[in-house]
Order: C-alpha cells, then sequence, then structure tokens
C-alpha cells in the first residue's frame, strides 16, 4: 500500500512539473497587435537593419577570417516530408569551332523551407493571424502571401554572438531532450563576458548539428534546444534573429505534450524575430569564435514563408 502511495505521489509530481514548467498560451490578438514597431509594420527585428548596425559588426573584423554557417543542399539531407532533387540538363552543344558546350540544372524543392534556412513571418501563426495581426485567409493566394513575404527581409549584417552551449556543459553534444534555460544562456554570456545587445543575431551551438548528414533519422527526430522560458528571455532582449544547429532552434518535442513548437510562435508571430533553422556551427565553435560580424541574405522569393541561405561569420 505505501508502495503504490509513493507511486501515485511520484506520478502526480511528474505530471504537475510537465504542465507547468513549460506551459504557455498565445496571448491575445490585443496584447500583441500592433506590434512595438507599428500598424502594418512586415520587418519586425529587421527594422533594426541600418547604417549603425554594419559600422558596429565591422568593428567586429580584426583577421579577416570567414566561416561559411550554411549547410551543402543535395537530396540526402535530412528533409522529411520535404524534398530536394537536383536533375541535370544539358542544354546545346554548339556548332562553332569552339565548341561551347552548356550545362544547367532544374531543381525540384521547397526553397523557403530546406537545409539552412529563415523563417519568414508568414511561416507560422497562431490561429488565423501572423505577426502584427496580418489574417492568413487575407493574405494567402496562390501565388504566395501578400503581405509578409521573405522579400522584405533583404540583406541583414549585424553583431553576432555564439553561445556555445554543448562547449558549457562540457559535450560534444547535448541530449536529444535537453531543454535550454535561461540560467544556461546567462552561463554561456558569462564564461565569454558578452551581453546580447538589440538588434543582434544570437546563434547558440547544441552540437546537433554533427548529425546532419551522420544520422539523418536521429537528426529529424527531435533534439536539444531553447525551451519557453528561454525564448522568452531571449524576445525580451530584442535580438534581430536567433539561430541554432539543429532542425527548429528549440527543444523538440516540447516538455508539455500539450504543446507544438511555441517557440515558433514566441518568436515569429508574437515579437517578430526571426528564426535560422539548421546552422553549421562545427567549424565557428572549433574556432572558439563568439563575437562577429553575422551577414546574411534570403533569396528575394516573393510572397514566401521563408529561404534558404548561405549565412557567413566574419571575425
Amino acid at each position: 500500500m505505501r508502495f503504490v502511495t509513493v507511486m501515485i505521489f511520484l506520478t502526480l509530481i511528474s505530471v504537475f512539473s510537465t504542465a507547468n514548467a513549460q506551459s504557455w498560451s498565445p496571448p491575445a490578438e490585443a496584447d500583441r497587435c500592433p506590434s512595438k514597431w507599428g500598424v502594418g509594420d512586415e520587418l519586425g527585428s529587421g527594422n533594426h537593419m541600418g547604417p549603425d548596425t554594419v559600422l558596429r559588426a565591422t568593428q567586429l573584423i580584426r583577421q579577416g577570417e570567414v566561416v561559411e554557417l550554411g549547410q551543402v543542399l543535395h537530396g540526402s539531407i535530412p528533409l522529411g516530408a520535404r524534398h530536394f532533387d537536383l536533375y541535370p540538363k544539358p542544354t546545346a552543344m554548339n556548332p562553332l569551332s569552339n565548341r561551347r558546350g552548356s550545362n544547367e540544372e532544374l531543381v525540384v524543392t521547397e526553397l523557403g523551407q530546406v537545409g539552412t534556412q529563415l523563417d519568414g513571418f508568414s511561416h507560422q501563426s497562431i490561429g488565423n493571424t501572423l505577426y502584427n495581426c496580418f489574417r492568413v485567409d487575407e493574405t494567402q493566394t496562390r501565388d504566395g502571401f501578400t503581405r509578409l513575404g521573405i522579400e522584405n527581409v533583404g540583406t541583414l549584417m549585424t553583431r553576432g554572438v555564439l553561445l556555445d552551449i554543448a562547449e558549457l556543459k562540457g559535450l560534444d553534444m547535448l541530449a536529444e531532450d535537453y531543454e535550454i534555460t535561461v540560467s544556461d544562456l546567462e552561463a554561456a554570456l558569462a564564461r565569454q563576458d558578452l551581453t546580447i545587445n538589440p538588434g543582434d543575431a544570437v546563434i547558440i551551438h547544441t552540437g546537433w548539428g554533427v548529425l546532419w548528414e551522420r544520422d539523418v533519422p536521429r537528426y529529424l527526430r527531435g533534439g536539444p534546444g531553447i525551451g519557453v522560458a528561454a525564448a522568452e528571455w531571449l524576445a525580451a532582449r530584442d535580438p534581430m534573429l536567433v539561430g541554432a544547429d539543429n532542425q527548429p532552434v528549440e527543444v523538440q518535442p516540447n516538455p508539455d505534450p500539450a504543446l507544438s513548437l511555441p517557440v515558433h510562435q514566441i518568436m515569429l508571430v508574437v515579437n517578430g524575430i526571426h528564426l535560422l533553422e539548421r546552422l553549421k556551427l562545427d567549424e565557428l565553435a572549433a574556432r572558439d569564435v563568439y563575437e562577429f560580424a553575422f551577414v546574411m541574405q534570403p533569396l528575394k522569393i516573393r510572397g514566401a514563408t521563408g529561404s534558404t541561405v548561405t549565412p557567413v561569420a566574419i571575425y
């Protein structure tokens, strides 16, 4: 009897902890709209981009070293239900004396959401509403979204900050169910004597990226990442974007089984902060580079929900 009572008690504590540790409800439209950037704004945190942001970033370039942060695209990368198919297309052999041959390719893919990619504000919603309370049913068309398309983003160049949580924990890779906490973020910043400033690109190294081609099923199955509390803490610091080397930036699945990727809604819909997913961070982490100039530009795909990108860190 005593054993049964103890087991029931432990089960209740487990349920209570799970329900309260990560519980989150989307705020009402009246509490998040209009955004702090004003009625009709489509740029969100991209409003930080400007000459001052660029000039501050250039001051971090001391050695002229460039580290590429984008994964190579091909058909065997972690895609899940998405596709990436490339078909070589020899187009001509010119009959003139120099015999100039020509080759092209047909790429069939979901270019907004494959590989290393930037989430735009039309990618996620709370019910029928997107960032700044634009409505899905009023902006989504057969040819793309009429508002909040990824073409609005443009070039982003700002100060980048690497928070190496794997290194902080003395690991090459965090456990697949590890939720990165506010304490982790604060400790990583203190370790490198850094702070997060408005308009920064905050990049989180979990080590999960080593699985990108080594173990695709495991990479897709889930992974460590920030939880609700860490996301809200980061959003309060007003970054330009938040990125990571895992699939969705946030911990997946969420510790609260009633929630589905709430950090996407917290960042994209509520706060208008871009998410940068599936970064290649092994080289940057190995070089112990924690502050750098971050440069990225999404493709100009009108009305798209996101874009494959090839960001770089320059230091």
